[in-house]
């Protein structure tokens, strides 16, 4: 879909394994942000619980940053990366996702959402396994 992803800037909803921890072994978004660092990219992250944990294993790395809340962490974002199915991801709002994304695009890893609303909304929407 993207081609190279050098340059290209994603925001990452979710980072601990699981909801409701901060425990990131085996947590897919340490692939995805690696991966990611790997093709160019850089990535701007908000997790509830997880984000000290993350600053812990990252460290000042500079091509990664922190939002205070989701929606601030789509500013500028090309693409919306979802990793953690926390309660506060169920039911965000469509427009404002749409508006502040670059392009209306989101991979989402945990198929929070109904594929057929989403793209009703206007929204280029990969659910991973379905």
């Amino acid at each position: 879909r993207f081609g190279d992803l050098q340059g290209k800037h994603f925001a990452l909803w979710g980072l601990s394994f699981k909801p409701n921890t901060d425990d990131m072994r085996e947590a897919p978004s340490r692939e995805l942000i690696d991966d990611l660092f790997a093709a160019g990219a850089t990535v701007t992250a908000y997790d509830p619980v997880a984000m000290h944990e993350t600053q812990r294993i990252y460290g000042a790395e500079p091509r990664l940053s922190y939002a205070e809340n989701p929606m601030g962490a789509l500013d500028g974002a090309d693409a919306l990366l979802i990793a953690t199915e926390w309660k506060e991801f169920r039911s965000p709002d469509f427009d404002t996702i749409k508006q502040k994304l670059k392009q209306p695009l989101i991979f989402d890893g945990r198929n929070l959402y109904d594929p057929k609303f989403v793209r009703g909304m206007g929204i280029e929407y990969f659910a991973i396994g379905r």
